[in-house]
């Protein structure tokens, strides 16, 4: 008696958790298309510009249009100087002066000896001579250091009375009028350079951009102690601001094509009817027909229909597992920036 007892109450136990079961079965079902059904009605999605820009990144240094180390090209004391720090040059000033009283009294026999030779007639003996006075003139003019094209002396460390070998450096002129730059490009990127290119520059020492433009580049490339294979593009800035100088860093950007800007939005948003694409307004309510082009795999670029900052309901629900559709309904991932090798068209 007692057995059947134990059995009836173990079938009881046995029914009650089967009918807890369906109980939690059905209510999960339940709860996934109540959820299914939120998650297509209440689901929004926003329609995003975008911006891409076709660039190549750039870093470096700017140089001086123009440098010159000065340099005494032969021995001798110092006899004058004829230049301070920040003073403006043309080509052809002298900066320094070496004694040449040896030299210049080597001239003056050589003149008195060839008007000697010109009255006995010995022509051939006179132009060997004009050929040796043209040395001795130029002996003079290496006892100068002379500017060699217009600019401003940046530093100069000589003062009368120095004593100098050939090849003491004792200063340099720059010319400032514009400022260059040489940067690496990658082999990959060489084919899109183009001369005249814009290319945007960016200072520390400077709030704002700075334009410049692509000059040259070499018809050879090198490989750098990374192993990577570049080629040294040469940049140009005519305008600057006076707060920036030779050597001062900069990053920035070649501007490979103007940018443009597409209107984006998740493709989810997006349905069709008759081969015909449709969107519906999230606040209005309103059903607007639009033309759309693939842009990546979540995304569609907008032609027509729509302006960009229009809130849309979601036509389909995303069908990859574990998609976030949160991040999704802000907008589509930043195209901005895409330098470094990035040039050509966007993603399709």
């Amino acid at each position: 008696m007692k057995r059947k007892k134990r059995g009836h109450k173990k079938l009881i136990i046995f029914f009650v958790v089967l009918i807890l079961i369906a109980l939690i079965v059905g209510g999960l079902f339940a709860a996934r298309k109540i959820l299914s059904s939120i998650n297509k009605t209440d689901t929004t999605y926003m329609v995003k510009e975008e911006t891409y820009e076709n660039v190549i990144s750039i870093a470096g240094v700017v140089s001086a249009a123009h440098k010159q180390t000065l340099q005494a090209l032969s021995d001798g004391t110092v006899m004058a100087v004829y230049v301070e720090q920040g003073d403006t040059v043309k080509k052809g000033d002298a900066i320094l002066q070496l004694d040449d009283s040896t030299e210049q009294y080597n001239l003056a026999k050589h003149d008195y000896e060839m008007q000697t030779v010109l009255i006995t007639g010995a022509m051939k003996e006179y132009q060997l001579m004009k050929t040796q006075r043209a040395a001795l003139v130029q002996k003079i003019a290496e006892r100068k250091v002379v500017a060699t094209f217009d600019g401003i002396i940046a530093d100069i460390d000589v003062s009368v009375g120095d004593s100098l070998e050939a090849k003491d450096e004792v200063g340099t002129i720059v010319d400032i009028s514009y400022l260059t730059a040489e940067v690496e490009i990658a082999e990959t990127d060489v084919e899109k350079l183009e001369v005249g290119q814009s290319v945007e520059f960016n200072f520390p020492a400077h709030d704002g951009a700075v334009y410049g433009s692509v000059v040259s580049w070499p018809a050879i490339g090198e490989v750098t102690s990374r192993g990577a294979t570049v080629v040294k593009a040469k940049l140009r800035i005519d305008e600057y601001p006076k707060e920036i100088l030779p050597n001062f860093s900069f990053s920035g950007k070649i501007n490979l094509s103007p940018p443009e800007t597409y209107l984006l939005v998740s493709r989810y948003a997006v349905a069709r009817e008759d081969g015909k694409a449709f969107v519906e307004d999230a606040i209005t309510g309103e059903r607007i027909n639009v033309s759309v082009t693939p842009y990546g795999g979540e995304y569609v670029k907008v032609e027509s229909g729509l302006n960009g900052g229009e809130i849309l309901k979601a036509q389909s629900a995303p069908r990859s597992s574990g998609y976030n559709k949160n991040k999704n309904a802000q907008g589509a991932p930043r195209m901005n920036g895409m330098g470094g090798g990035a040039g050509g068209p966007p993603p399709l």
